[in-house]
């Protein structure tokens, strides 16, 4: 543990500061397109149109931080599920798996903690109520179906692409491109988290746990069942790391096959 600490807490900060910046973007842009008060949202009424904004933003805030230095050095997993099915694919030490977590959850509280610090009276209007997400009018079942659904085709396009060599450079896009289009269709059924720590930020301030059963078990239930189908199809051998973007000049804490191929 102490050895893990020592040689690897930079990527550690960088994954709590990866996900306290998606918080941020997501209480910011949410504020701008949700708020009663905001001539954006008095601009546009139609709903449909807001989460396809809504999407292209917290898209590009995804891939953006993929692509930044921070997110090339540790990977971007910003989500537990994410690195627990890579620690599951065995391209995660354990200890590295559970700091990493660990600082998805920091992350996580610390962004939307402060952003209730900034602008308290605006995230915790009903209308944003601090980007939680909870099951939509279909009811908790319904949810729990959808996020398991789009966790598990996540997770495999992840695979699928970070592991083809002419596509693994454009992972994080595929990634970005899916958050976009989740945001804007299936938001209505579940909030679209596929991440326990990013619900579990949202849920601090306004004590919401009722739901968080859901985004704590089918994200990861989603992304551990794609990666079972993936092995199946392609086998252990062809998860060659667990960085959403390797083709870069950071250092890599994983178990990595580039490193194998190199030398």
């Amino acid at each position: 543990m102490l050895d893990a600490l020592r040689h690897h807490w930079p990527e550690y900060l960088m994954e709590a500061a990866g996900l306290g910046l998606f918080m941020i973007s997501a209480c910011i842009f949410a504020t701008i397109l949700e708020y009663p008060g905001s001539p954006v949202r008095q601009a546009i009424p139609d709903p449909l149109f807001r989460r396809v904004l809504m999407g292209m933003a917290m898209g590009f805030t995804a891939i953006g931080i993929i692509f930044s230095p921070w997110g090339k050095q540790s990977g971007a997993h910003i989500n537990p599920s994410i690195t627990l099915t890579f620690f599951r694919l065995g391209k995660v030490a354990p200890w590295d798996a559970f700091f990493y977590v660990v600082a998805q959850f920091v992350g996580a509280m610390a962004g939307v903690l402060l952003m209730v610090v900034i602008v308290r009276a605006l995230v915790a209007h009903p209308s944003v109520n601090y980007v939680a997400t909870v099951p939509g009018m279909s009811g908790a079942a319904i949810a729990f179906i959808a996020e398991f659904v789009i966790s598990f085709i996540l997770m495999f396009v992840v695979l699928v692409v970070s592991n083809t060599d002419k596509l693994a450079p454009y992972t994080g896009l595929f990634a970005g491109a899916l958050v976009a289009t989740y945001i804007t269709i299936e938001a209505p059924l579940s909030g679209m988290s596929m991440n326990p720590a990013r619900s579990f930020g949202s849920a601090v301030p306004p004590h919401m746990w009722q739901f968080l059963w859901i985004y704590f078990t089918a994200p990861l239930l989603g992304m551990l069942s794609a990666a079972e189908v993936y092995l199946r199809l392609r086998g252990a051998r062809s998860v060659i790391c667990a960085k959403l973007h390797h083709h870069n000049n950071k250092r890599c804490i994983f178990h990595c096959g580039y490193k194998m191929q190199q030398s």
